[in-house]
């Protein structure tokens, strides 16, 4: 007989996305499909009420039908952002795959909470309906994904009266930053940003999400917040608000989970903590890639010491396939990550 010593596999991380990634049909395809996903839909379409989950509910129904633009708005892609990924999220976990680390970007982070049992789905239900609520109610803006450094857009980010003007919102990747703010400034950034030359695109958003402007729509989320039950994590959350795992405090403080959609988004020092302390299969849990795309510029990923896969196609076709390959490829972690499991076979 021989012992085979069987390497211990990769941590499973899973990346959450947010606001950007969102498209008509998100999912759409799993429902009826995936029995976990399906009921979990529909447990969030209740709980968000008859008026509004109804509306949502027939609004992701729609699919294609759907026109893009209207889920630039909060009041539509926070919510289904939110509701595709926790469904997803509990569908993986009861079929056994082992998750080690959650990593939520922007409203993805409440994903994480809600899948670590931070938040239990009514309670999050709450907190979305005043989210988006307190979002809808703040003037226009917007956020510009630019391919420049922080430090090169100095010239373009304001220095006094943030709460007009235009702000770094969101560390992506090397020279992947993003600039928010309200209007009529980030209008005339972007005119700044042509003229010079510098290369940017709109995020499809009309909130001036992780700017000073949201402030107020952050003070409404936190007097709900402060009528929530609040829980240690069960799962360790890599948080993108701090650049560090969550804390126990953190996680039962409401101002970290209600002020985060103010704060910058730290997703790269986020990722480099991640995968600078080990190797990791990287999930992204969402619509779109726009994670994966992200991560894949990491060394860490490069090397091809960690991987990077979504379990969504970019658009809502082909939903189905890429969710069954997903489980089929994640099958093989469904043990600890620090066990070193052996495999025997008899020899004649």
């Amino acid at each position: 007989m021989t012992i085979r010593l069987v390497p211990p596999r990769r941590r499973v991380a899973l990346l959450l996305p947010g606001q950007g990634s969102q498209h008509p049909g998100m999912g759409l395809e799993l429902y009826g499909y995936d029995g976990v996903f399906t009921e979990t839909m529909d447990e969030m379409f209740e709980l968000l009420g008859p008026v509004d989950g109804a509306s949502l509910r027939a609004d992701w129904l729609a699919g294609d039908a759907l026109a893009p633009e209207l889920l630039n708005d909060a009041s539509r892609a926070q919510p289904l952002l939110f509701a595709v990924e926790y469904a997803l999220g509990r569908s993986l976990l009861s079929q056994g795959v082992d998750v080690d680390v959650l990593l939520g970007h922007s409203v993805g982070e409440l994903s994480a909470a809600a899948l670590a049992g931070v938040v239990d789905l009514p309670g999050a239900a709450r907190v979305m309906a005043a989210r988006t609520a307190a979002l809808a109610a703040l003037p226009p803006g917007g956020m510009l994904a630019v391919a420049a450094t922080a430090e090169e857009l100095a010239p373009f980010v304001a220095a006094e009266h943030v709460e007009i003007g235009v702000v770094v919102g969101a560390l992506n990747a090397p020279r992947q930053t993003v600039l928010a703010g309200p209007e009529p400034r980030l209008t005339e950034v972007e005119g700044e940003l042509r003229a010079a030359g510098v290369m940017f695109r709109r995020v499809p958003a009309r909130q001036p999400f992780h700017s000073p402007a949201s402030a107020p729509a952050a003070e409404v989320v936190e007097k709900v917040l402060s009528g929530v039950t609040l829980r240690e994590p069960t799962i360790p959350i890599m948080s993108t608000h701090s650049g560090a795992y969550v804390t126990r405090e953190q996680a039962l403080d409401p101002a970290f989970w209600a002020w985060h959609f103010v704060r910058v988004v730290l997703f790269w020092p986020a990722l480099d903590a991640l995968l600078s302390e080990a190797d990791h299969a990287l999930v992204e849990l969402g619509p779109g890639q726009e994670l994966t795309v992200l991560a894949r510029r990491h060394k860490a990923v490069r090397s091809g010491a960690s991987t990077v896969r979504a379990v969504l196609p970019r658009g809502a076709r082909g939903t189905r396939e890429a969710w069954d390959d997903a489980l089929a490829e994640l099958a093989e972690y469904t043990g600890p990550a620090g066990g070193v499991p052996l495999a025997c076979a008899a020899e004649r």
